[in-house]
């Protein structure tokens, strides 16, 4: 199943639905999910109003796929309130899963595009952001939809602390080169490497996907960029 929202023309996701829900998933969402989703109603997000337990700073995940990484994060740094963008339902109940596993409390969930979120956070408010292994939108057509774009380069610009990090990574290497050639021409963010370990390496507070490990064992060599805004 396909479900696409248009924005300015632009395509922002493509498919939210995989194989149906079993039966524990499915309660997952109807329990779960509404305790833990954003609402958007108001002109701007009041981060703290969202967590119960005071957080020392606010972390973001565009298009966490089946959760494996913010449920660790979560886990890693009880402190730190975790919000998680995916409109892939299925994906959605795999992480609440997790967390219903791991008893974590420290995240909300907004099932939906990214961009809606984004334009409902206070500025200077997210100290850290991940886009792990986006689509890539290989064909040459369909590469205007990408998340990494001028457009949402400088919406992440806004949202993010002076001097806090912006994590990408992918397996596709024409992804991989248009993530650099855009966040380079971005004066607002550095990339931090000083070697090629730096970008070739994950670093031990970076655990992988269930997307990244498929593409090791395709043979594909991933990428992890870290950028300083």
């Amino acid at each position: 199943m396909s479900d696409r929202q248009v924005k300015g023309g632009r395509i922002l996701y493509g498919r939210r639905r995989g194989k149906p829900l079993r039966k524990g998933q499915k309660r997952l969402i109807e329990s779960c999910l509404p305790e833990l989703a954003i609402p958007l109603q108001a002109d701007q997000i009041d981060l703290p109003s969202l967590f119960t337990g005071s957080c020392r700073a606010y972390w973001l995940e565009i298009g966490f796929g089946s959760g494996e990484h913010l449920a660790w994060q979560a886990n890693a740094n009880p402190d730190i309130g975790f919000i998680g963008c995916e409109p892939f339902i299925n994906g959605v109940a795999t992480l609440l899963g997790k967390l219903e596993e791991s008893g974590a409390k420290n995240v909300r969930l907004h099932n939906d595009a990214a961009e809606q979120l984004i334009e409902k956070l206070p500025d200077a408010s997210i100290e850290r952001a991940f886009i792990l292994f986006p689509d890539p939108w290989p064909k040459s057509g369909h590469k205007k939809r990408r998340f990494v774009s001028k457009e949402n380069i400088e919406s992440l610009t806004r949202i993010m602390k002076p001097g806090g990090e912006l994590r990408i990574g992918t397996d596709h290497e024409d992804y991989g080169a248009w993530i650099l050639w855009h966040m380079l021409k971005s004066d607002k963010f550095t990339w931090i490497a000083e070697n090629s370990a730096d970008w070739r390496e994950r670093g031990a507070d970076w655990p992988p996907t269930r997307y990244e490990m498929k593409a090791v064992e395709k043979g594909l060599r991933p990428v992890y960029y870290r950028f300083r805004r």
